[in-house]
């Protein structure tokens, strides 16, 4: 097999899929009504670690957190930074609303 963190990052992947959860798919709005997410991963050998908060719609805010830590010399990115950094590396964006749910849209 594969490595801990790979392990680690499949399985929030798929946590990030399923809309029972509010992470990825099934996410909830903020006070302007966008998709905000946050997300982080560590290396327990190396203790390296990649974040991201405040990232725009991405499916799997986990892996571009992967992709903090792997491929920048930076721990954290945040908003726009964040999103324009996933948008750098091939991440496609989605819309908000691919995102959440009927249950976390505003009422009218």
């Amino acid at each position: 097999g594969g490595s801990a963190l790979d392990a680690v990052e499949t399985a929030t992947r798929i946590l990030e899929d399923d809309p029972a959860f509010d992470a990825g798919h099934g996410a909830v709005l903020n006070e302007r009504g966008d998709v905000e997410l946050d997300a982080i991963v560590m290396d327990g050998k190396s203790l390296n670690s990649g974040a991201v908060a405040a990232i725009g719609p991405v499916a799997n805010p986990v892996s571009v957190a992967r992709m903090v830590m792997q491929r920048t010399p930076h721990c954290l990115l945040v908003g726009e930074g964040a999103t324009r950094f996933a948008q750098q590396q091939g991440v496609p964006l989605l819309r908000s609303s691919d995102l959440v749910t009927a249950e976390a849209e505003p009422q009218q």
